[in-house]
């Protein structure tokens, strides 16, 4: 099957390390939420006030993201949970 074009999705490798921690439901659904990312991002981000990021809500967590949309690139700058991430 051939992969769709989309963008491509980059995460620290800490947010890895973070969602590894996660209860396993919470963890997969991190996961799938951030691949709908890839086919149309503008679909579930808001932006976020103050900053020059956009924001995506994830049951009780939040990720911070930039979208660059002339290389395609989704780039997860932060992801915590709700209460910690606008503390950043």
């Amino acid at each position: 099957m051939p992969r769709r074009k989309g963008r491509e999705a980059w995460s620290r490798h800490d947010h890895n390390r973070f969602i590894d921690k996660l209860e396993h439901s919470v963890a997969q659904r991190i996961r799938k939420k951030l691949r709908l990312l890839r086919d149309e991002p503008f679909r579930f981000l808001e932006h976020h006030e103050g900053a020059d990021v956009f924001k995506l809500r994830i049951g009780d967590h939040r990720a911070l993201i930039d979208v660059d949309n002339t290389k395609k690139v989704v780039f997860v700058r932060h992801l915590d949970h709700r209460k910690r991430i606008y503390k950043k």
